[in-house]
């Protein structure tokens, strides 16, 4: 088997890759029957020297590869017939601006593994830059914070070197008392904490941080069961949320009227109840005024965020009264810090995490017939066909009744 680590080609460039060099080594020490190659790339994080000196030979050409391996989606020009192809194709939630992409697949017969569908027997994903989203986006709304306000001044996460680096700067900060609250313990909430543990801040329970006013800045970590309450009056649960999402109502406002900095960090899922809305928003009880969301489901569950940000511009300002656009500085507007690619600023970090998941839980399953069925529940296409696991979406490729 031949595997190719294919160069990042949409833009706004990203630096990231499946494989590090040092991941590659431990396949190769791992499995006989496998040669890998990395395309020449002038942006990936890893040089190509980087990669020679590994042993990886870097190639001109991958169109001999079986196993092509990539991050973001590859330009419909640049697919190549009849191979198979790994990269997080933002195509399952039938994403209009990627439906020719996936037309694309179908007509040149590539075989479609998307790494947001690689998981095990019980749906858990494998593999996924989740944790270097948190770790970036809590950086990125403290970040946040310092600018609305002109409090402080902290240099771009794309700027430092990893994420240690990030917490050194964190660290040199003197935050007011505020109140910083942190939604979802996943992987995005959990990558966010290390950063807030990491700064030294006191983490307080959910009824002190609602209840107490403190001389230091705190932040408190909740899940869906502490903002979401059932309809009808009983007592649920998580496990009743994610079960009966359309059974619940939003009880997020009381965390609103006490919070300065609100880092999103959920899973937000199809029939759930949004955090807040624009009308709450408008509420002269609303305090927040700056949001860090990493989740970045625009015009969602996250009122304020109306749009994604960039890694050149980050953070925009919501006008509550207009609904609308605004400077960030502005005194009623909220800070919005939405950038949807929050791990391409981690770039080596992100890499070796992401790349060392898939050694582990994926690369085997190439070489044991795939005995978990890994590789068959991220099988989208194959044959120019859609597999029965995702033949629904076919209405959205031949564009009917979809966006």
């Amino acid at each position: 088997m031949k595997i190719g680590l294919i160069r990042e080609r949409k833009n706004p460039p990203d630096r990231r890759v499946v494989l590090s060099p040092g991941a590659c080594q431990k396949v190769l020490q791992r499995f006989d029957a496998v040669e890998i190659v990395a395309e020449e790339s002038p942006i990936r994080v890893f040089g190509d020297a980087e990669y020679q000196k590994a042993g990886i030979p870097v190639v001109s050409d991958v169109s001999d590869c079986d196993v092509l391996l990539g991050v973001k989606e590859v330009p419909v020009e640049a697919l190549i017939p009849g191979k198979k192809y790994f990269f997080f194709s933002h195509t399952i939630k039938k994403q209009p601006y990627n439906r020719d992409l996936l037309r694309a697949v179908l007509e040149k017969h590539i075989e479609l593994y998307d790494h947001e569908l690689l998981t095990n027997k019980k749906g858990v994903r494998l593999v996924a830059f989740g944790r270097y989203a948190g770790i970036v986006g809590a950086y990125n709304g403290i970040r946040a914070y310092g600018m609305k306000y002109g409090t402080f001044d902290l240099p771009k996460a794309e700027s430092l070197a990893d994420r240690e680096a990030l917490i050194a700067e964190l660290r040199k900060l003197q935050l007011p008392a505020i109140k910083i609250l942190l939604t979802g313990r996943g992987r995005v909430g959990s990558g966010a904490r290390e950063m807030l543990d990491g700064m030294g801040l006191r983490q307080v329970t959910v009824a002190d941080y609602l209840e107490r006013e403190f001389a230091e800045p705190v932040y408190c970590q909740i899940d869906a069961s502490d903002y979401n309450r059932r309809k009808d009056g009983v007592r649920g649960n998580k496990a009743d949320f994610f079960a009966n999402p359309e059974a619940y109502k939003s009880n997020f406002f009381r965390f609103a009227r006490v919070t300065d900095l609100y880092i999103a960090g959920h899973f937000y899922g199809q029939g759930a109840p949004y955090l807040y809305t624009r009308e709450d928003v408008k509420d002269p009880e609303f305090r927040i005024r700056v949001v860090a969301d990493i989740s970045c489901d625009i015009d969602g569950p996250v009122a304020t965020t109306i749009r994604a940000s960039t890694i050149a511009n980050p953070v925009y300002g919501y006008d509550p009264m207009t609904e609308s656009e605004t400077d960030f500085r502005n005194p009623r507007a909220v800070a919005v810090m939405a950038v949807d690619n929050l791990p391409a600023e981690l770039p080596r970090d992100a890499s070796e995490g992401f790349g060392a998941a898939f050694v582990k839980q994926v690369i085997p399953a190439f070489f044991d017939g795939d005995a978990e069925g890994i590789l068959e529940r991220a099988r989208m296409t194959r044959g120019g066909r859609l597999t029965d696991r995702y033949a629904y979406l076919q209405d959205y490729v031949d564009g009917v009744n979809t966006p």
